[in-house]
């Protein structure tokens, strides 16, 4: 049989075989073998309609709008200058970031700056979605039992809504080595505001842990209502609650529960955004570095967090069918909720206004890369 005939027959068969029924295909497929010399699965192959060569692909539907082409040359630089913020963070954080872009570097096309702008949180997380990267974090947290049983575990004793609530921590920048002395990094973060102050001190000391709160506590723009701490021994000490007791209006003083991390998850947080992504996790045993890294912290680095970085804060949770949805609030920095919090002076309020708008985010930026160069070079000299 030559090869016309047998596409012809073939032909044929496929046709009868489209709209048999069940005893007939059968019939047409025992055919197929003995005419064509086909295997019994090789003939329902053949007499299957043939497959549809199909041409280009055609996008129906809405247009894209955000090109990753167009806009991720332009957002990396930003998100990257924001310590790569969230997309709910950096959605409240462009309408001040790309100004003041536009102000210390260059100025964007009109279209990536409107579409930049339009963009919404989970659009921002998609463009950035190839960039992103992971961290990881050890805990060494030794307990201070002297105090504990008269320390309170925090409960109901704090008033939420307002400013003055500071969670506290403290992160080891020991290279994963506790062996000799290093540097401590001590994080406080304001349950209300989310301010945010951090402070470097030599080993971890009760008085060098307490000249640290102190002077935390001097550069809040609200008075200290109430301290918490996880269980270590450098804040359940008579230094420090002496400190907080022994003043016109008390300061209470709380702990979490041990081995409960999320009792201070709010500082626990911070400790990886404000300490580690910013310091690392190299060994700094060189005590001169102390003095550069809190200048660094009260100064450049303490603005740039408090001024421009949006955090988001948990309004409200909502139970439904067994399971527990997080409803956040929208995205502020720290300075918009002291602005808006009662606690704080009109007079402080008006000061931190004037201090930030002499200030430029990209410029605070370039300072802390400069501080943060000149502290490793100090660091890797003593080694």
């Amino acid at each position: 049989m030559s090869k016309q005939t047998r596409e012809e027959v073939l032909q044929r068969l496929r046709r009868r075989y489209e709209h048999a029924g069940v005893e007939h295909k059968r019939k047409l497929l025992d055919q197929a073998q003995e005419l064509l010399g086909y295997h019994r699965k090789s003939a329902i192959r053949a007499l299957r309609a043939p497959t549809v060569v199909r041409g280009p692909r055609i996008l129906t539907g809405r247009p894209v709008t955000y090109e990753p082409g167009l806009l991720q040359r332009w957002l990396r630089p930003i998100w990257a200058a924001t310590d790569y913020a969230c997309g709910r963070r950096l959605v409240a954080m462009l309408p001040e970031w790309i100004p003041a872009y536009e102000q210390h570097e260059r100025r964007l096309p009109g279209e990536v700056r409107d579409k930049l702008l339009m963009a919404s949180g989970r659009t921002l997380d998609r463009l950035l979605e190839p960039l992103r990267g992971e961290g990881a974090g050890r805990s060494l947290t030794r307990p201070g039992t002297l105090l504990r049983h008269q320390i309170p575990i925090r409960g109901s004793l704090w008033e939420d809504g307002k400013a003055g609530w500071l969670e506290v921590d403290t992160v080891a920048l020991c290279g994963g080595s506790v062996a000799g002395e290093f540097v401590w990094m001590v994080d406080g973060v304001d349950y209300a505001t989310t301010w945010v102050e951090v402070r470097a001190m030599w080993g971890r000391g009760q008085a060098g842990t307490l000249a640290a709160l102190q002077d935390m506590e001097e550069n809040l723009p609200f008075a200290l209502l109430g301290l918490d701490s996880d269980n270590g021994g450098e804040f359940l000490n008579y230094h420090v609650l002496s400190w907080l007791q022994q003043r016109a209006r008390p300061v209470f003083m709380t702990r979490s529960r041990p081995y409960k991390k999320d009792d201070n998850a709010h500082v626990e947080q911070k400790n990886w955004t404000h300490i580690r992504q910013c310091f690392g996790y190299e060994r700094h045993d060189n005590p001169e570095v102390v003095a550069l890294i809190n200048a660094l912290a009260k100064g450049a680095y303490g603005q740039l967090l408090n001024y421009f970085h949006a955090s988001l804060k948990l309004a409200r949770t909502e139970r439904a069918a067994g399971r527990v949805k997080r409803i956040y609030g929208a995205a502020q920095t720290p300075l918009t909720r002291v602005l808006a919090s009662a606690e704080v002076k009109p007079q402080t309020k008006r000061r931190l206004t004037q201090a930030k708008a002499a200030l430029n985010p990209f410029a605070l930026k370039r300072v802390v890369d400069r501080s943060l160069k000149e502290i490793a070079a100090l660091r890797r000299a003593r080694s």
